[in-house]
């Protein structure tokens, strides 16, 4: 049995060279390349061989290059690589050659900067549209930055009744909670306690409503005072305007006959040329049937019984509104003694004089009204006009009365009178 003995110098460095020899499938050199530096033979010889004489006059020749590195078999650099990392390579800064020791604060700078690569943006994601239910692209998505909610479950509550959805309820959980007069948030007891106190109390509502009954009662006294001094006026003219052409047709046709006329029958025309005054008189003086129609109407048998135009003696009173509804005797306060007063019939024209006129009178005194009417300043019968309306304007306190009497009786044949015609 041969007993174990340590190796002597010259014999361990043969067993290396016999180590190196062996063939290494993972360290050898692929066929044709130049074998690595590291493993080589160590009986081989690195000196170059003797050149010939004419290699050496051409290399004396040629100028001399800068011999180029030999090819190495692996990367370095490849061992540096994150392979497992983002994807981007990162190469290892040259450290600056360290020729003295130097002190911290004595340190050589490096040879130069080390190049600091920018980095690259991080991948988006797309954005999901809620309301087309569709991924924007990068070119076409907005970046909207929305804050983290900050409401409570009670504020998207109050947000969900208030708007009914759940855009509303995540606007509501963007805006920031209540704040006290200190500015620290209030607690939900807090902030309902303060939301009653902001609710109005029972004086607010009820006046509230008493103005809003207020405002909708001025709105109808508004259109009522409309309709009564515009629309009342429009529509009473139309009305009246209507009945004295058809009157005027019917004489024409003869279809009218002297006599006795119905309630709300027109029968005859006034005219007052100073007042420009054109209007139709019918029987009786009912405001339905004939005076809120515009018309003038007759105190007749059912009312007050006066004569007619054609009556060789009597007083022919007619009455008619003052204001509103076409308003006929606006003005019958202007006339003066002696301007004409016309009534037309079927067949004659009948022309009065203004004689006299009363500012005021009760409504009960019908005595303004007799064969010899009283106030009027005639002592005797005979033919007489009177014209009665309400006093002062826009009331019906009192009475205003105009008399005339008769100058001219002028049948149609022979045309209108001069009255008319000047």
């Amino acid at each position: 049995m041969t007993a174990l003995r340590p190796e002597q110098d010259g014999e361990a460095g043969g067993f290396e060279d016999a180590v190196r020899r062996l063939d290494d499938p993972l360290n050898d050199p692929l066929p044709g390349q130049h074998p690595s530096p590291w493993f080589r033979p160590s009986g081989a010889q690195e000196q170059d061989p003797q050149p010939e004489p004419q290699q050496e006059q051409r290399r004396a020749t040629e100028p001399k290059r800068r011999p180029e590195p030999e090819p190495e078999w692996y990367d370095p650099q490849g061992y540096a690589q994150n392979w497992y990392g983002s994807g981007r390579e990162q190469s290892p800064e040259p450290a600056a050659p360290v020729t003295a020791q130097h002190t911290p604060e004595q340190a050589p700078e490096p040879a130069y900067a080390p190049v600091q690569e920018e980095p690259e943006p991080e991948p988006v994601e797309p954005v999901r549209d809620d309301e087309t239910v569709a991924l924007r692209t990068a070119d076409t998505r907005r970046i909207v930055e929305t804050a983290p909610p900050t409401g409570g479950r009670a504020a998207r509550r109050k947000a969900a009744k208030r708007g009914g959805g759940r855009h509303s309820a995540a606007a509501a959980t963007e805006q920031e909670p209540e704040a006290g007069a200190d500015g620290k948030p209030l607690s939900r007891v807090e902030a309902r306690a303060a939301a009653r106190a902001a609710k109005p109390g029972a004086g607010v509502i009820a006046s509230r409503a008493v103005g809003e009954v207020f405002i909708s009662i001025g709105v109808l006294m508004l259109l009522f005072v409309t309709y009564q001094l515009w629309w009342s006026n429009i529509r009473a003219n139309n009305i009246a305007g209507s009945a004295r052409h058809s009157l005027e047709d019917d004489w024409a046709n003869g279809k009218r006959k002297p006599g006795a006329f119905e309630p709300g029958q027109g029968f005859a025309i006034l005219y007052i040329p100073k007042l420009d005054v054109v209007v139709p008189i019918a029987e009786g003086i009912s405001k339905p049937q004939v005076l809120d129609k515009g018309m003038v109407g007759h105190y007749d048998k059912d009312s007050i019984p006066t004569a007619m135009p054609d009556a060789k003696k009597g007083n022919f009173a007619v009455a008619g509104h003052r204001n509103t509804h076409g308003e006929p005797f606006r003005f019958i306060n202007r006339l003066e003694p002696g301007d004409p007063i016309v009534v037309e019939t079927q067949d004659k024209y009948y022309v009065y004089k203004m004689a006299s006129i009363l500012p005021q009178t009760p409504p009960s005194n019908t005595a303004v009204l007799n064969q010899i009417p009283a106030g009027s300043g005639f002592t005797k019968p005979g033919r007489y006009i009177t014209l009665t309306t309400c006093t002062p304007e826009f009331t019906s306190t009192y009475r205003m009365i105009v008399w005339g009497k008769m100058v001219e009786e002028r049948p149609r044949s022979k045309g209108k009178p001069d009255a008319l015609v000047e």
